[in-house]
């Protein structure tokens, strides 16, 4: 399977509202910065036990719930792909995303 490039996952209107909330709040729990298109997880950032405080974060803060597929990893690696899984949970119909 092809994974989309960030840019092709997000517009910029989208990551202009959600990532700037996201930044803030990685930078809080890491004490680093972090870019929208940088790799958290290739980096040495964060580890794939935070990425289940990321899920609980963007559940609690989007009113999404991340379920299924969704919980792939590659949904957390950047500030853009995590702002792309929001707004297509948020548009996708119940259950649309994964069982």
């Amino acid at each position: 399977m092809t994974v989309p490039s960030d840019q092709e996952m997000s517009t910029g209107d989208r990551v202009d509202t959600a990532a700037p909330e996201l930044v803030r709040f990685l930078t809080a729990r890491t004490g680093r910065t972090w870019p929208p298109d940088t790799d958290l997880f290739a980096t040495g950032g964060l580890s794939s036990l935070f990425a289940m405080e990321l899920v609980v974060h963007l559940e609690q803060t989007y009113g999404v719930s991340v379920r299924g597929t969704d919980l792939r990893l590659d949904n957390f690696r950047t500030v853009r792909r995590m702002v792309a899984l929001v707004d297509r949970l948020r548009n996708s119909e119940p259950g649309a995303h994964g069982a």
